[in-house]
Protein backbone atom coordinates (compact mmCIF):
# COMPACT_ATOMS: atom_id res chain seq x y z
CA UNK A 1 0.00 0.00 0.00
CA UNK A 2 0.94 3.65 -0.17
CA UNK A 3 1.88 5.46 2.93
CA UNK A 4 2.54 9.03 2.95
CA UNK A 5 4.53 9.41 6.25
CA UNK A 6 4.55 13.62 6.89
CA UNK A 7 8.43 13.93 8.93
CA UNK A 8 9.65 11.25 7.17
CA UNK A 9 13.13 12.37 7.41
CA UNK A 10 12.98 12.82 11.09
CA UNK A 11 14.21 10.34 13.90
CA UNK A 12 11.25 8.15 13.61
CA UNK A 13 10.17 9.07 10.18
CA UNK A 14 13.31 7.68 8.60
CA UNK A 15 13.57 4.51 10.77
CA UNK A 16 9.55 4.09 9.67
CA UNK A 17 10.04 4.78 5.91
CA UNK A 18 12.93 1.90 5.62
CA UNK A 19 11.10 -0.75 7.91
CA UNK A 20 8.02 -0.27 5.38
CA UNK A 21 9.92 -0.46 2.02
CA UNK A 22 11.75 -3.64 3.88
CA UNK A 23 7.90 -4.90 4.17
CA UNK A 24 7.38 -3.95 0.28
CA UNK A 25 5.26 -0.90 1.29
CA UNK A 26 5.00 2.60 -1.11
CA UNK A 27 6.45 4.71 1.98
CA UNK A 28 6.92 8.22 0.90
CA UNK A 29 8.46 10.77 3.35
CA UNK A 30 7.41 14.20 3.08
CA UNK A 31 8.50 17.58 4.87
CA UNK A 32 9.46 20.60 4.00
CA UNK A 33 12.55 19.16 2.66
CA UNK A 34 11.07 17.58 -0.13
CA UNK A 35 8.40 20.35 -0.67
CA UNK A 36 5.79 18.99 1.48
CA UNK A 37 4.63 21.91 4.09
CA UNK A 38 1.80 20.99 6.31
CA UNK A 39 1.83 24.53 8.24
CA UNK A 40 0.94 26.11 4.64
CA UNK A 41 -0.26 22.91 3.15
CA UNK A 42 2.03 23.18 0.16
CA UNK A 43 1.97 20.36 -1.72
CA UNK A 44 0.13 18.06 0.48
CA UNK A 45 -2.68 17.54 -2.24
CA UNK A 46 0.09 16.17 -4.55
CA UNK A 47 1.87 13.82 -1.91
CA UNK A 48 -1.61 12.41 -1.13
CA UNK A 49 -2.54 11.45 -4.42
CA UNK A 50 -3.38 7.07 -4.17
CA UNK A 51 -2.03 7.41 -0.65
CA UNK A 52 -3.70 4.42 1.44
CA UNK A 53 -2.48 5.87 4.80
CA UNK A 54 -0.93 9.31 6.20
CA UNK A 55 1.42 8.64 9.03
CA UNK A 56 2.26 11.72 11.38
CA UNK A 57 5.52 12.04 13.27
CA UNK A 58 6.40 15.38 12.35
CA UNK A 59 7.34 18.02 15.14
CA UNK A 60 7.36 21.52 15.69
CA UNK A 61 10.32 23.47 14.95
CA UNK A 62 9.41 25.51 18.42
CA UNK A 63 8.90 24.41 21.85
CA UNK A 64 7.42 27.64 22.90
CA UNK A 65 3.48 27.72 24.24
CA UNK A 66 1.97 29.51 21.75
CA UNK A 67 4.26 28.32 18.45
CA UNK A 68 3.86 24.43 19.30
CA UNK A 69 -0.03 24.70 19.72
CA UNK A 70 -0.37 26.73 16.88
CA UNK A 71 2.09 24.03 14.68
CA UNK A 72 -0.10 21.17 15.71
CA UNK A 73 -3.41 22.45 15.48
CA UNK A 74 -2.80 24.16 11.94
CA UNK A 75 -0.42 21.40 10.72
CA UNK A 76 -2.73 18.66 11.57
CA UNK A 77 -5.86 20.26 10.48
CA UNK A 78 -4.59 20.88 6.76
CA UNK A 79 -3.72 17.42 6.85
CA UNK A 80 -6.86 16.22 7.84
CA UNK A 81 -8.58 18.41 5.33
CA UNK A 82 -6.16 17.17 2.53
CA UNK A 83 -6.60 12.99 3.48
CA UNK A 84 -10.64 14.12 3.19
CA UNK A 85 -10.09 15.50 -0.27
CA UNK A 86 -7.84 12.80 -1.17
CA UNK A 87 -9.59 9.89 -0.21
CA UNK A 88 -7.22 8.55 2.19
CA UNK A 89 -8.55 5.69 4.71
CA UNK A 90 -6.15 5.86 7.78
CA UNK A 91 -4.74 8.59 9.43
CA UNK A 92 -2.31 7.52 11.98
CA UNK A 93 -0.06 9.81 14.67
CA UNK A 94 2.32 9.46 17.03
CA UNK A 95 2.15 10.87 20.46
CA UNK A 96 3.02 11.08 23.91
CA UNK A 97 2.26 8.77 27.05
CA UNK A 98 1.08 10.77 29.89
CA UNK A 99 0.12 13.78 27.62
CA UNK A 100 -3.53 14.52 29.18
CA UNK A 101 -1.88 13.89 32.63
CA UNK A 102 0.20 16.89 32.76
CA UNK A 103 -1.41 20.01 32.29
CA UNK A 104 1.49 22.97 32.73
CA UNK A 105 3.19 21.31 29.60
CA UNK A 106 2.73 23.43 26.79
CA UNK A 107 4.21 20.98 24.59
CA UNK A 108 1.88 18.42 25.86
CA UNK A 109 -1.55 20.58 26.05
CA UNK A 110 -0.62 20.95 21.95
CA UNK A 111 -0.48 17.02 21.45
CA UNK A 112 -3.81 17.20 23.71
CA UNK A 113 -5.27 19.68 20.88
CA UNK A 114 -3.61 17.73 18.12
CA UNK A 115 -5.31 13.83 19.15
CA UNK A 116 -8.80 16.30 19.43
CA UNK A 117 -8.94 17.40 15.71
CA UNK A 118 -7.85 13.77 14.91
CA UNK A 119 -10.67 12.09 17.17
CA UNK A 120 -13.63 14.38 15.62
CA UNK A 121 -12.37 13.61 12.13
CA UNK A 122 -14.64 11.31 9.82
CA UNK A 123 -11.56 10.50 8.73
CA UNK A 124 -10.75 6.66 10.35
CA UNK A 125 -7.56 7.45 12.75
CA UNK A 126 -4.88 5.34 15.02
CA UNK A 127 -3.04 7.43 17.78
CA UNK A 128 0.36 5.79 19.02
CA UNK A 129 1.11 7.39 21.89
CA UNK A 130 4.62 6.60 23.45
CA UNK A 131 7.06 7.08 26.21
CA UNK A 132 10.26 9.33 26.07
CA UNK A 133 12.75 7.83 23.50
CA UNK A 134 15.98 6.23 25.08
CA UNK A 135 17.54 8.93 21.89
CA UNK A 136 16.28 11.92 24.20
CA UNK A 137 18.54 10.69 27.18
CA UNK A 138 20.88 14.13 26.98
CA UNK A 139 18.28 16.64 26.01
CA UNK A 140 16.90 16.05 29.15
CA UNK A 141 19.53 15.97 31.19
CA UNK A 142 20.60 19.34 29.52
CA UNK A 143 17.68 21.09 30.48
CA UNK A 144 17.74 19.85 34.17
CA UNK A 145 21.28 20.88 34.57
CA UNK A 146 22.17 23.43 37.23
CA UNK A 147 26.12 23.78 37.30
CA UNK A 148 26.72 20.33 37.76
CA UNK A 149 24.10 18.66 39.28
CA UNK A 150 20.86 17.76 37.48
CA UNK A 151 17.87 17.64 38.86
CA UNK A 152 15.81 15.22 38.22
CA UNK A 153 12.01 13.97 40.01
CA UNK A 154 12.37 10.26 41.47
CA UNK A 155 8.68 9.77 39.39
CA UNK A 156 8.04 5.93 37.53
CA UNK A 157 10.13 6.25 33.56
CA UNK A 158 9.52 3.83 31.05
CA UNK A 159 11.20 5.11 28.30
CA UNK A 160 11.86 3.29 24.37
CA UNK A 161 13.73 3.29 21.53
CA UNK A 162 12.92 4.69 18.62
CA UNK A 163 13.47 1.51 16.78
CA UNK A 164 10.57 -0.15 18.65
CA UNK A 165 8.66 3.34 18.33
CA UNK A 166 8.93 2.98 14.49
CA UNK A 167 8.41 -0.68 14.56
CA UNK A 168 5.05 0.07 16.88
CA UNK A 169 3.92 2.68 14.35
CA UNK A 170 4.66 0.96 11.37
CA UNK A 171 2.25 -1.79 12.40
CA UNK A 172 -0.64 0.36 13.41
CA UNK A 173 -0.34 2.14 9.89
CA UNK A 174 -0.66 -1.20 8.11
CA UNK A 175 -3.27 -2.60 9.99
CA UNK A 176 -6.96 -1.82 9.90
CA UNK A 177 -7.66 1.92 12.29
CA UNK A 178 -8.14 1.50 15.65
CA UNK A 179 -10.39 4.49 15.83
CA UNK A 180 -8.88 5.16 19.67
CA UNK A 181 -5.40 4.90 21.21
CA UNK A 182 -2.12 2.38 21.65
CA UNK A 183 0.37 2.64 24.30
CA UNK A 184 3.80 1.72 23.85
CA UNK A 185 6.50 2.05 26.26
CA UNK A 186 9.97 0.38 26.61
CA UNK A 187 10.63 -3.28 28.36
CA UNK A 188 11.88 -1.59 31.66
CA UNK A 189 10.10 0.58 34.35
CA UNK A 190 12.77 2.83 36.37
CA UNK A 191 12.80 5.90 38.59
CA UNK A 192 13.04 8.98 36.24
CA UNK A 193 16.98 10.03 38.08
CA UNK A 194 17.86 6.54 37.83
CA UNK A 195 17.28 6.24 34.38
CA UNK A 196 19.63 9.18 34.27
CA UNK A 197 22.29 8.37 36.00
CA UNK A 198 22.37 5.61 34.21
CA UNK A 199 22.44 7.35 30.93
CA UNK A 200 24.81 9.54 31.72
CA UNK A 201 27.32 7.14 33.74
CA UNK A 202 27.42 4.77 30.80
CA UNK A 203 28.36 8.00 29.06
CA UNK A 204 31.19 8.91 31.49
CA UNK A 205 29.65 12.39 31.89
CA UNK A 206 31.03 13.82 35.29
CA UNK A 207 27.66 15.27 36.26
CA UNK A 208 25.79 14.05 39.49
CA UNK A 209 22.64 13.33 39.32
CA UNK A 210 19.99 14.41 42.39
CA UNK A 211 16.69 13.03 42.88
CA UNK A 212 14.52 16.02 43.27
CA UNK A 213 10.98 15.74 44.33
CA UNK A 214 10.59 19.12 43.40
CA UNK A 215 12.16 19.12 40.01
CA UNK A 216 10.29 20.13 36.85
CA UNK A 217 10.51 18.27 33.99
CA UNK A 218 10.53 21.34 30.77
CA UNK A 219 9.01 23.07 33.61
CA UNK A 220 6.22 20.97 34.70
CA UNK A 221 5.57 19.92 37.84
CA UNK A 222 5.23 15.50 37.11
CA UNK A 223 2.93 13.07 39.36
CA UNK A 224 4.37 9.64 40.24
CA UNK A 225 2.41 8.09 37.14
CA UNK A 226 2.82 11.21 34.40
CA UNK A 227 5.16 9.44 31.90
CA UNK A 228 4.27 5.97 31.94
CA UNK A 229 1.55 4.35 30.32
CA UNK A 230 -1.40 2.17 31.84
CA UNK A 231 -1.88 -1.45 32.05
CA UNK A 232 -1.76 -3.05 28.28
CA UNK A 233 0.83 -0.99 26.59
CA UNK A 234 2.51 -2.51 24.13
CA UNK A 235 6.41 -2.80 25.05
CA UNK A 236 9.32 -2.74 23.02
CA UNK A 237 12.44 -5.46 22.71
CA UNK A 238 15.15 -2.98 23.15
CA UNK A 239 16.16 -3.17 26.61
CA UNK A 240 18.05 0.63 28.20
CA UNK A 241 21.04 -1.37 28.72
CA UNK A 242 21.70 -2.81 25.16
CA UNK A 243 20.73 0.44 23.53
CA UNK A 244 23.35 2.26 25.79
CA UNK A 245 25.92 -0.10 24.81
CA UNK A 246 25.24 -0.38 20.63
CA UNK A 247 25.39 3.35 21.29
CA UNK A 248 28.55 3.69 22.72
CA UNK A 249 29.87 1.62 19.54
CA UNK A 250 28.07 3.95 16.96
CA UNK A 251 29.61 6.90 18.52
CA UNK A 252 33.39 5.23 18.43
CA UNK A 253 34.64 6.45 15.14
CA UNK A 254 35.84 4.14 12.82
CA UNK A 255 39.76 3.70 12.45
CA UNK A 256 41.51 5.60 9.41
CA UNK A 257 43.44 3.28 7.30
Amino acid sequence: MKVVIIGGSGLIGSKLVARLREQGHDAVPASPDSGVNTLTGEGLAKALEGANVVVDVSNSPSFEDAAVLRFFQTSTGNLLAAEAAAGVGHHAALSIVGCDRVPESGYLRAKVAQEKLIRNSPIPYSIVRATQFFEFLKRIADEATDGNTVRIPPVLFQAIAAADVASAVGRVAVGPPLNGILEVAGPQQFRFDEFIRLGLSARHDPREVLADPHARYFGAKLGERALVPDAGATLGDIRFEDWLRQSAVEAVPAARA
